[in-house]
């Protein structure tokens, strides 16, 4: 079965179920459920991040036989197809994608290998703490065509709690009275902290933020979506 196959290459690679978890982004309850089997059918999105991890095909893994994770090479008459495209960065670990109520409530949250009902988990190939998480932008109030950092809606943020929100961050925080987070530009003034719009058009002013309001965390990077 599927977990005896999982469970041999993790001998093969002395993984634990926790370290495979982190290598695969996998949470590491889900990993336990398959390899006791207590999962007759896995999630095909998880099997090929495990198969992944683990260096083997994902087909190996459902059915057994060739444990090669080599793809296949694309042939035209003979010769080798040229790729015109160059390896992606080394991925550093996978994060969930939450909403904008869930950003609301994640300082609470630990270890986000905990979150087991995820539907989604989005590759990430910078470094980041395991409390990080992901964000679809909504409008354009942190859209500046001027800018390095510019962020159209429907992109994608990396945001992780762990990193210390300093006069310039582009943080994540949670305002007095609502459910939701907003994504802004921190500025600092002394003891006092703002939070501020890229958009130099945004109608919306600069607020403050009071001393109740809370930074769920700093946006380290994104995903353009095209």
């Amino acid at each position: 079965m599927i977990g005896d196959r999982i469970a041999q290459r993790m001998n093969e690679m002395n993984l634990s179920e926790g370290e495979l978890g982190r290598r695969s982004g996998v949470p590491q309850p889900t990993i336990h459920r398959i390899v006791t089997n207590a999962v007759v059918s896995p999630r095909h999105q998880n099997v090929e991040k495990i198969a992944k991890a683990l260096k083997v095909s994902s087909n190996w893994l459902w059915k057994g036989g060739d444990q090669s994770d080599q793809g296949a090479k694309h042939i035209n008459g003979g010769a080798v197809a040229e790729n015109n495209v160059e390896p992606g960065p080394t991925i550093k670990g996978y994060v969930p994608l939450i909403s904008w109520v869930q950003a609301g409530a994640w300082c609470e949250v630990t270890d986000v290998k905990t979150l087991d009902d995820a539907e989604v988990w989005l590759p990430c190939a910078a470094s980041h703490s395991n409390q990080s998480y992901a964000l679809r932008v909504r409008g354009l109030s942190m859209f500046n065509q001027h800018e390095r950092r510019s962020f159209r809606d429907g992109d994608i943020i990396f945001v992780d709690p762990a990193k210390d929100a300093e006069n310039g961050s582009l943080v994540i925080a949670k305002l007095v009275d609502s459910q939701e987070a907003t994504f802004k530009q921190l500025v600092m003034e002394g003891s006092r902290r703002f939070l501020k719009p890229l958009n130099p058009a945004w109608p919306e002013p600069i607020i403050e933020l009071g001393t109740d309001a809370t930074i769920c965390g700093v946006v380290f990077s994104k995903l353009e979506i095209f």
